[in-house]
């Protein structure tokens, strides 16, 4: 993704304040797999949290990403001594000539599967999985504060909104990750047993959204302001020339769009407004919308 390439892109705060995965969508893919478990392929492995989580549960794991940056991350993050069975390399999901045809037990994308070529992702991987392996992509797409409607109403405009950052997205890749991977479709000749498991949250409280919740947690507003700037639509926007120079408030600067958005969501939400200069300290429940998607190769 070019956000990755930008000056304003820090692959240190994106680990910092990325929500990391649940133990239960590592048993949900584990338990659909079948053995054997010699060799495992994370694309866009990010910072490496995936291939560390799963590290036990393969003999060798191969984690790619095609931004210098987050493989420079992931190898500072991954103490070779602790985890001597993973190999970081600088590479696309549309080009695995470096694997040997059959050999892959199982592939990962975690949050990097809407950014792929599937035109030649699906050739690819109907060459390096064996018979048998396990395909297993998912993703996140916004956190909606579950018990703050009028929060997520503000929330989702400046995402979204046509003045704000909507058109700062990279598509078509968000617009695949908002519809839940609906168009990512194992082609039926080379895969079969798919399975999608999906969660849209609701703004009634926990657990009150359709489907099965997989990613939930208590965040500081604070920390909610750090995850907003690690998003895609932030970088770009604050790329884009009239909003260069713009620095966050707590930084120092004038201010800048997630500023606006935090202001804003303080005077719909009494409570947050009330907590004065501490209101970054204000904990909230969020949801994010999700879904695995799991496939068997024929």
């Amino acid at each position: 993704m070019a956000t990755f390439a930008k000056s304003t892109f820090s692959a240190l705060t994106y680990a910092a304040f990325r929500p990391s995965y649940p133990p239960a969508l590592f048993k949900t893919v584990l338990s659909y797999h079948k053995p054997p478990s010699s060799l495992l392929l994370d694309l866009g492995c990010g910072h490496g949290l995936i291939s560390r989580e799963l590290s036990p549960s393969f003999t060798k794991i191969i984690a790619t990403d095609p931004s210098n940056a987050m493989i420079t991350q992931a190898i500072s993050s991954t103490p070779e001594e602790q985890y001597s069975n993973i190999e970081f390399r600088q590479a696309s999901a549309e080009d695995l000539s470096f694997i040997e045809d059959g050999s892959l037990d199982m592939v990962v994308a975690g949050q990097a599967a809407h950014w792929f070529d599937y035109g030649k992702v699906w050739p690819e991987l109907s060459k390096k999985v064996r018979r048998g392996g396990t395909l297993a992509f998912w993703g996140y797409k916004d956190n909606v504060f579950v018990e703050h409607p009028a929060a997520s109403k503000v929330l989702d405009w400046y995402c979204y909104g046509e003045k704000t950052m909507g058109p700062f997205w990279e598509q078509p890749g968000r617009e695949i990750l908002r519809e839940k991977y609906r168009a990512i479709v194992p082609p039926e000749s080379e895969w079969e047993d798919v399975r999608r498991i999906e969660y849209e949250p609701g703004l009634e409280g926990k657990g009150s959204g359709e489907g099965e919740v997989l990613m939930r947690g208590k965040l500081n507003l604070g920390e909610a302001e750090g995850y907003l700037r690690t998003f895609s639509a932030f970088h770009n926007w604050a790329s884009e020339k009239g909003n260069l120079g713009r620095k966050a408030k707590q930084d120092g600067g004038e201010g800048d769009i997630v500023d606006e958005l935090f202001e804003e969501m303080r005077e719909v939400e009494l409570e947050w407004k009330a907590a004065g200069e501490k209101w970054r300290d204000v904990q909230v429940e969020n949801e994010w919308g999700s879904v695995i998607l799991l496939a068997r190769r024929k």
